[in-house]
């Protein structure tokens, strides 16, 4: 099976099964526990993106985040690139406010410190109740208008709250020097056809920053390959090596 039939598929899973782990990606989940000193799962989770996307990227957004298989089973609406500039920093105000909250919860917050991975799940399933069902489709529909408004991804670019993670996790890995997957390409090899730009998740504009020589340290690439598939002439490439 070619790469990126394999990644729709790990993404339609994941989306399918978004009513299990939904909790596992809360970030009001985190707030509410941290105020009870439990580390709970999506606290976890979290701190596994961070760790992960230290030499792998934005790996997760590509292949395995349900939240970016809705989005882009919404390229059947609206297949426009979402514009991209200030509202890329949408989500990291977001993020630092959602810190500060849990950090502020925690300290005031009461008990020892405990781990509790399954931390308000039903034995690990998250909605497992009629009334969830409301937070979930809230979720659903806040993470698919944009997309259907706005283009590509555009919940990913402008509100999501696990992108921060997996960006200052790059960065850092980026600043220590640490091998990490990312795309690479010869520009002397492009010959301006532009394909990666239709095939894009992100609506990036890919050929530009190949022209540019700029592409491999993109922080809203999230490493799918579809560029490097849909390149016949080879101009575009995964690497770990940092040239």
């Amino acid at each position: 099976m070619k790469r990126q039939t394999v990644r729709k598929a790990l993404l339609l899973i994941s989306l399918l099964l978004f009513p299990v782990t939904m909790w596992y990606f809360s970030p009001y989940l985190i707030i509410q526990a941290a105020s009870e000193h439990i580390m709970n799962g999506s606290f976890i989770v979290f701190c596994l993106m961070f760790v992960c996307s230290t030499f792998l990227g934005r790996v997760w957004c590509g292949y395995l985040c349900p939240a970016g298989g809705l989005q882009e089973c919404a390229l059947s609406v609206n297949n426009k690139s979402s514009k991209q500039g200030w509202r890329n920093y949408i989500k990291f105000v977001i993020w630092i406010i959602w810190i500060a909250a849990v950090v502020v919860t925690f300290v005031l917050g009461k008990n020892k410190v405990t781990i509790n991975f399954l931390y308000m799940t039903d034995h690990g399933i998250s909605i497992a109740e009629i009334y969830n069902y409301i937070i979930y489709y809230g979720v659903i529909f806040l993470l698919l208008i944009p997309a259907m408004i706005h283009g590509r991804r555009a919940a990913c670019h402008y509100i999501c709250w696990m992108a921060p993670f997996m960006i200052i996790g790059s960065k850092v890995g980026q600043f220590l020097h640490i091998p990490q997957l990312h795309i690479e390409a010869d520009k002397s090899k492009c010959i301006s056809c532009k394909k990666c730009n239709s095939v894009c998740p992100m609506g990036l504009d890919v050929a530009k920053m190949v022209a540019d020589g700029n592409n491999s340290k993109c922080s809203e690439c999230i490493q799918c390959g579809a560029c490097v598939d849909s390149c016949n002439k080879k101009a575009i490439k995964y690497s770990f090596k940092w040239k």
